[in-house]
């Protein structure tokens, strides 16, 4: 496990020294969530910040009485609510288990803490905010210049297991589009193989 936190460390947040990456072990600590089980819920204020070390994790908001999914977090993947981590306002999103879930967690008391007794991660949040905010860039991009099938064929590309793991409609909504025009990119792509 270690071993296992430490590659996760250092690919979210760059390299650090042995010493550094024990440090930061001591403020995280081990978490399971069983299956349908909330990570946090809408209207609540998210508490701690984690990275998923196995399991399905479905961040997802209701509007109009239709759920509507934002992301699909699974392993290696960070999850938190930022509204409600960063700036203690009321979550918009719900984030729900779909799977028994891992998560290696950091409370949010402990990661103030580590703000004053590790003065370095000032420097590391500043890294990790700027790669986060170029992946919610790309995402952006991805939904302003692709076409509802370039979309498609890159988020199979890049999560194609997940396709055998979670129903398509939280996948078709993640990327945007409506569950009839996914079936149909999707019978199409198949069609291609």
């Amino acid at each position: 496990m270690e071993e296992d936190f430490n590659q996760l460390i250092q690919e979210h947040f760059g390299l650090l020294s042995a010493n550094e990456l024990s440090l930061l072990r001591g403020y995280f600590h081990e978490e399971t969530l069983k299956r349908n089980e909330y990570f946090t819920k809408s209207g609540k204020i998210c508490d701690r910040l984690s990275i998923v070390t196995s399991g399905i994790l479905r961040v997802y908001a209701l509007s109009d009485g239709k759920e509507i999914t934002q992301w699909i977090s699974t392993e290696n993947f960070l999850v938190t609510e930022v509204s409600g981590f960063f700036f203690d306002q009321p979550n918009r999103w719900n984030i729900q288990a779909f799977t028994d879930t891992t998560l290696l967690t950091i409370s949010k008391a402990n990661y103030h803490k580590l703000c004053t007794e590790f003065p370095k991660w000032n420097e590391i949040e500043k890294r990790f905010i700027v790669k986060c905010f170029a992946m919610i860039e790309d995402r952006v991009f991805s939904h302003l210049s692709m076409t509802a099938e370039e979309r498609y064929q890159q988020y199979f590309r890049q999560h194609s297991a997940l396709f055998n793991q979670v129903p398509l409609q939280y996948i078709a909504s993640v990327l945007g589009m409506t569950p009839e025009t996914f079936s149909r990119i999707r019978k199409k792509q198949a069609g291609n193989s």
